[in-house]
Parts: structure tokens; sequence; C-alpha cells
């Protein structure tokens, strides 16, 4: 094979499939043979043309059109330089052709104030990602998972794919690091009540694939009741399997019935936890008014700029003590941990009914349809198919 087929958003609401040369491996670098590759909010909103990412901050970028996207990735090692033949991924453990990894999108420099004190998250001033800032009209083109190979950088975290994790599981590897926001707001915990106490009660607002796995996160760190939010039966659903033991959908009531709903639930205090996983800036003031003293606000839905609301700073945030965890990434801690608990609990909990639809790259412009459709959760594409 001497080319490569890979789907490319030429600009807001355009998307083609185009055909690029398998790249020459500089030293330490890789070929990655595509196996499966999500299609990911931070996708959706490109594709609607909001585009501005990391805004007021030192790696603020907006989207560099044409561009392959594809930042939740997993796959099969295919090429390796003879310098990567020695190199380790992210636990330890060696690199050879032939195994299953998934990778860390973001790519960080390693120099700046962010990198050297950031303790792990990806704080880079000059960070740039996989699938969302490396423009494919340059060499080596593919640096976007929807795409029948990648091209995997030196500097790239790598993590392999435990035994017994199909892709359509360790797909999900890079959103379950996301949740980590989880374990910030258990940072928070005392015995005077703040934070994220065992049993404490978990609102999730939007439970798409980014809020499902944050359900999925609560459960295993011991929420008592999950409550979710959606305006989708199929997603609720699922939420409902996955441990969410409350499912309100937002179609059939209104902010002011469901801040109510949250509140007779908690005895009329609030949440110990609120996520926002919609991506509306709408829902942030909704959530907010959800919380309990002392509870903890996650925002991590709005990745891109959606626009603003207006809340007031006494009775959202400080006459309830809230503490508010914006979470704009992930640690590369995250990852081997997130496989982990794959592994350990994919008999108890359906992580692979999470990707309800799988395309070629052929149908593209269709997986793009399906995955804005409320009728889906995870829609990948598997360019083997």
């Amino acid at each position: 094979m001497s080319k490569v087929k890979a789907v490319v958003f030429v600009g807001p609401g355009q998307m083609e499939v185009r055909e690029y040369p398998i790249p020459r491996l500089e030293d330490g670098a890789m070929l990655l043979k595509v196996e499966m590759s999500g299609i990911c909010g931070t996708d959706k909103h490109t594709f609607r043309g909001e585009v501005l990412q990391y805004a007021g901050t030192a790696a603020e970028m907006r989207t560099p059109f044409p561009i392959i996207p594809g930042h939740e990735n997993v796959g099969i090692v295919a090429g390796i330089s003879p310098s990567a033949r020695k190199r380790l991924e992210f636990d330890g453990q060696p690199l050879a052709e032939g195994d299953r990894v998934v990778m860390c999108p973001d790519i960080v420099c390693g120099r700046c104030y962010p990198c050297r004190y950031g303790a792990g998250y990806l704080w880079c001033d000059n960070m740039r990602s996989y699938g969302n800032s490396f423009s494919c009209a340059e060499p080596p083109h593919l640096m976007g998972g929807w795409a029948e190979y990648m091209y995997i950088r030196p500097d790239t975290f790598v993590y392999k794919v435990p035994d017994g994790i199909p892709p359509r599981i360790a797909v999900l590897a890079e959103l379950f690091a996301c949740a980590w926001s989880l374990e910030k707001a258990k940072e928070f915990y005392a015995m005077d009540g703040e934070g994220f106490q065992a049993g404490g009660t978990v609102v999730v607002q939007g439970v798409g694939p980014l809020g499902i796995l944050h359900v999925i996160k609560a459960r295993l760190m011991g929420a008592g009741e999950i409550i979710a939010i959606d305006r989708s039966d199929l997603r609720l659903g699922l939420a409902a399997k996955c441990g969410a033991g409350v499912c309100i959908n937002a179609a059939n009531t209104t902010a002011e019935q469901r801040i109510e709903q949250v509140r007779s639930l908690t005895r009329g205090r609030g949440a110990n936890v609120v996520a926002e996983c919609v991506g509306l800036a709408d829902a942030v003031l909704e959530g907010l008014e959800m919380v309990q003293k002392g509870g903890v606000y996650i925002e991590a839905g709005n990745f891109v700029e959606t626009g603003t609301v207006e809340i007031s700073p006494h009775r959202h945030l400080c006459a309830k003590n809230i503490r508010l965890v914006g979470a704009a990434n992930h640690p590369v801690t995250a990852y081997a941990p997130a496989l982990r608990l794959m592994q350990a609990y994919k008999d108890l909990i359906p992580f692979g009914e999470i990707v309800t639809h799988e395309y070629p790259l052929d149908k593209a412009a269709e997986a793009m349809r399906k995955s804005l459709s409320g009728d889906s959760m995870k829609v990948v594409f598997a360019p083997g198919r």
C-alpha cells in the first residue's frame, strides 16, 4: 500500500475522503494501523464551526483546516523505526509491531512552566494535538485517527492495551481518562461534608459518551445515587444499565422541574457533585442550582467556546461555598488506570454497548449525521471495514 485513505474536514460542515502517501518514519516514530477512531464531541463542535479552543490561554488555537480529525484512537503498531524498537510505552513495557495501543492525543513541549509544574496534567503553553491542531496539508499528513493509518511522533504518550480488551472498548480510553475530574472532586472531601463522599449523590448533565463514562466512574468510586439527565431515551436507558438510579428526560421537563427533582431526591440539600457533559453553556446555570453547599461543580462539556451565561457570584458560588472544577483536559497518568478498570470490570459494566455504530471511512457524512442524532452513543470509524 502506497496511499492511505483519510476523512478530512475541509472546513466547517465540509468533509471529504482523500488519499495521502505512507509517511517516512523519523527516528523514534511509529506507524499505527487504525482499528477504531471515535467521533468526539469536540469533532461535532468543529463540524459546526465552533473551533476556538483553550480560549484566553497561551495555548489558544483555532482548528487549522484542512485537518484529519480523530483523537480517540486504538490500533495496531504496523511500523516502527529502529530506535523506536527500544522505546517503552507509558507504563514501562516494550513496544513492538503487532501490539495494540491507545495514545494520548496531546503532545507537550516539556519545557514551559505548566509542563514543569503541571504534575501530569496537559496544560502546556505550546501543546499540539492529534486530530485537532495539525493540518493535513503538511507532511506527514496522517495526524488524526479518521484514517487507515496514523503517524505517531516520538514525543507521543503511548499505552499498551491489556489482553482481553477489544477495540470497541479500548477506543473509549481517552474519554474514560477525562473522568479524572471525579477524582479531583474526591480530593475536596473531608468529614465536614464537602466534596464527593462515599454514598454521595452525583448528577451527570448529558449522558452521551463523555457523560456515560462519568456515570460509570462515579459508580466505581462509590457514589450512592447517580442522577442522569439527557434528552435521549436511548442514552438514558444505557445510563440506567451503567449505574444511574434516576434518569430524567430533559425533553419532557423544565429546568425548574429538574432542579426541584434533584433537591427532592437529596432532602432539599442538592447533589454532592454535578458534572456538566452536555457541551452547551446554558446547562451550567441549571447545574449550579443543583449543587449542595460545599459541593463540587465539574465543567467538562464546554471544551470549545459555546457562548456565555450570566451567573450570580453570590448565589451560585459564594453563598454555597461551591468548588468549581474546570476540566479542559486529562492527565497522561489516567490512561493506564482507565484501561485497568476496563479490564477489571468489563464483565460487570457494559462498556461494549457504549459504541453503538461503526462506519467505514467512505461513509463519513452518514457517520457524522448519526453522531449528531439522539439515537446513538459513541459512533466510531472502523477503517478496516
